[in-house]
């Protein structure tokens, strides 16, 4: 068993990966060399890299500069895809590369990359690379600096894994981890909802919804290793390929951001199949503007009932229960009622139907005050044991013994 002191070792220095010990970090590294092969600059202790892409550049479908334009155009529904929070421009992208994907004190980022777009809409790229352990405080001070000046920060998975990973080394260095007082949208998570189920990937969605291919790309899984080589080596060689992944992965990023707000942006009219009005709607109602999520969900009715996809069954049922929430809640109770009818017909599943048969007998006891109907339906739910059912049921059978009968309003 190891004594406290190597266990206390290994979580500061972190667990030897194939020789590595960071106190070893690029020792025999000669600066020149770095700034050749990498095509840096040295700043104080800080190596960055910096790339501009123009906006006349290809990207997939589009130009940069037309991403850059879109985003601009949209940048105003930002804070639908964030929480609520106040998300504005400028957008800063950043996206991590690390020594590990465990997350926590062992696992060190020894790339952070930003990103952002230009006023003349190109994409300018900033990456901080760890060249030696004893920089990386100055080299957290600086990417705070840049950090900082964002309206919005813009990750993909970066809420789970890069802002944590970030805020671990802070608090290492006892450096105050400010990013968490800033609007944060993590793309991912949007996206997986309008586009993607099984792979989420960022190279999977950029191919998909950008258009974008990447060739002679490094594998995520060996990126650890190609630092640890160049921690052994002094190398930098192995690093290039590294840092123009990142920088694909920083250009994807922002590319999705301006397609996932132009989404927003454009309404029920811009989605382009039922799955992306359908979540369009669930956007737009959890910010309450079910002037906005009622259109939406009505198009993914619409669409989904002209799908042959496996899938339109699931997004219809999920739609036509959304629009009946959404037209209750605007006090649509009739066009309610119907969406609640059309799920019973269609066989939706038990809950939904459990949810169908609850509302109309709500819907005919209160709204039209037709009772007999109203029985009906709280039988149906007394049948399923649906909970509170037998009580409704009960004041009803009162109310038509008093007299109550039939009363259309």
């Amino acid at each position: 068993m190891s004594s406290l002191s190597d266990r206390l070792r290994e979580v500061v220095n972190g667990p030897a990966k194939a020789g590595y010990h960071r106190n070893d970090v690029v020792a025999r590294a000669n600066p020149p060399d770095l700034e050749n092969l990498l095509d840096g600059r040295w700043y104080g202790h800080c190596f960055i890299v910096e790339r501009r892409t123009p906006a006349s550049a290809t990207y997939g479908r589009a130009t940069v500069g037309e991403l850059a334009e879109r985003l601009r155009a949209s940048a105003h529904e930002a804070p639908l895809v964030c929480g609520g929070a106040s998300a504005k421009p400028p957008f800063v992208f950043f996206d991590l590369e690390t020594t590990g994907l465990s997350g926590g004190a062992g696992t060190q980022a020894f790339l952070v990359g930003v990103g952002w777009f230009e006023d003349d809409g190109a994409f300018t790229t900033r990456q901080y690379l760890l060249a030696r352990y004893s920089d990386e405080r100055p080299m957290l001070i600086a990417v705070a600096e840049e950090l900082g000046r964002a309206g919005a920060l813009v990750s993909f998975n970066g809420k789970s894994f890069d802002a944590p990973v970030l805020e671990t080394r802070y608090l290492f260095h006892r450096l105050e981890w400010t990013a968490s007082q800033q609007p944060h949208i993590d793309v991912l998570h949007p996206a997986r909802r309008f586009w993607k189920e099984d792979d989420c990937s960022l190279v999977a969605l950029e191919h998909q919804i950008l258009g974008a291919w990447r060739e002679d790309d490094v594998p995520g899984s060996e990126i650890p290793e190609r630092y640890f080589r160049f921690v052994r080596s002094g190398d930098a060689s192995p690093l290039s390929g590294v840092l123009e992944h990142n920088r694909r992965d920083l250009l994807s990023l922002a590319g999705l951001t301006s397609r996932l707000l132009e989404t927003v942006a454009g309404g029920p009219d811009h989605a382009e199949n039922a799955r992306e009005a359908l979540v369009l709607g669930h956007v737009y109602a959890r910010a309450r503007l079910d002037d906005r999520a009622i259109p939406a969900f009505e198009r993914a009715v619409t669409l989904a009932a002209t799908s042959a996809s496996r899938r339109a069954a699931f997004v219809s049922e999920d739609a036509l229960h959304a629009l009946a929430v959404a037209y209750r809640r605007a006090r649509r109770f009739d066009e309610a009622a119907g969406c609640w009818t059309a799920l019973i017909d269609s066989g939706c599943s038990s809950g939904v139907e459990h949810d169908a048969i609850e509302a109309l007998a709500i819907h005919h006891e209160h709204r039209r005050r037709d009772l007999q109907s109203a029985r009906l339906f709280a039988k149906q739910n007394v049948v399923r044991a649906r909970k509170g059912a037998q009580h409704r049921l009960d004041r009803i059978e009162r109310k038509l013994a008093g007299g109550g009968g039939r009363l259309l309003l």
